[in-house]
């Protein structure tokens, strides 16, 4: 029987799945000044979402008891994989269950953006029937550009070929024979990415490479006009990680107009601090980080993270570790 942590909470389906197995599952949040001082002396495993931060000094104090870090959901940048991997750990993820709800979040803020849906909502709760200054732009036409082109980006690619849009990636790690097989243009570099497309959606990781990957210098490449005529603008939509928009210099574009309109789920710094710019300004909406905030997604995650912990605790490999490569 291992003793298991889940600090930032589980679908009770997976908790279940855990117990009937005969682990003992700990369901409560654990301060940063506790896991430093040694919490995890107490556990065989961590399960964590994107609140919990494991950095090198709180792993290395784990006491070598801890046998496998999970995280349910995509993104690690949470967690120092190195350091686990130098201490033993395999960290595993789950990064198939929130596909589906991200790709369909991505393509309502794409949608909200072109035609004003939040802005029209905001003008009418205060009374005002704006119609004349909420003429949008269609989808069809215009030019995509998905920044990374994994499973998201795949499917948001797949929906946005059938509004008749032309799907461009930049990904350096892609075979052209994918990007061919889906139909999308593959870029060798980010800049004629942004040349090329009015409407960018990204979709990377956050790491050094891609932070601020988003910034001014690129953001001021992007045409405004599509190749169908129409002077649509400038849109860009991350549903991704935050950090990887320079969130100052995406303020800066919507204010002098380069940048049409904006939509983020994710940000630098979460939750966002009260009287944020970016978050006021007229033409921006956003979410607070809800791209796996689905019933299905919450319950997929929490299934997918327990089975691969599990594997773990019984000494096989799980397939969604990603520090793999580092642990050999």
């Amino acid at each position: 029987m291992a003793r298991i942590a889940v600090t930032d909470g589980m679908a009770s389906d997976a908790v279940f799945f855990l117990e009937r197995a005969g682990h003992e599952v700990i369901l409560e949040f654990i301060e940063e000044d506790a896991l430093r001082d040694g919490a995890l002396t107490d556990f065989d495993a961590i399960i964590v979402r994107s609140a919990t931060k494991l950095p090198r000094d709180i792993i290395e104090n784990s006491g070598g008891r801890l046998k496998v870090i999970g995280r349910a959901g995509v993104g690690v940048d949470n967690i120092d994989i190195e350091a686990a991997a130098q201490a033993g750990i395999p960290v595993v993820n789950a990064p198939r269950a929130s596909t589906q709800s991200v790709i369909e979040l991505t393509v309502g803020h794409l949608l909200s953006c072109l035609r004003h849906i939040p802005r029209a909502d905001r003008g009418m709760r205060l009374d005002k029937w704006e119609k004349k200054a909420m003429k949008g732009t269609e989808l069809s036409g215009k030019n995509l550009g998905l920044i990374g082109f994994g499973r998201i980006a795949q499917g948001v690619g797949s929906i946005a070929q059938l509004f008749g849009m032309n799907v461009h990636t930049y990904d350096p790690y892609l075979p052209a024979k994918v990007a061919k097989a889906q139909n999308t243009s593959l870029h060798k570099k980010v800049d004629t990415l942004f040349q090329t497309c009015t409407h960018i959606s990204v979709h990377c990781n956050y790491n050094n490479e891609t932070h601020h990957l988003v910034n001014a210098e690129r953001i001021a490449l992007m045409p405004g006009k599509s190749p169908d005529g129409i002077p649509c603008g400038n849109h860009i939509v991350n549903c991704a990680r935050g950090g990887i928009i320079d969130e100052d210099a995406l303020l800066e574009a919507l204010n002098s107009g380069q940048v049409a309109s904006a939509a983020l789920d994710v940000f630098e710094v979460e939750p966002v601090p009260a009287g944020n710019k970016l978050i006021q300004h007229p033409h921006f909406h956003g979410t607070p980080h809800i791209g796996a905030a689905t019933l299905e997604a919450q319950a997929r995650v929490g299934l997918d993270i327990a089975q691969a912990v599990m594997a773990v605790l019984d000494g096989k490999k799980a397939d969604t570790t990603v520090n793999s490569h580092l642990l050999e």
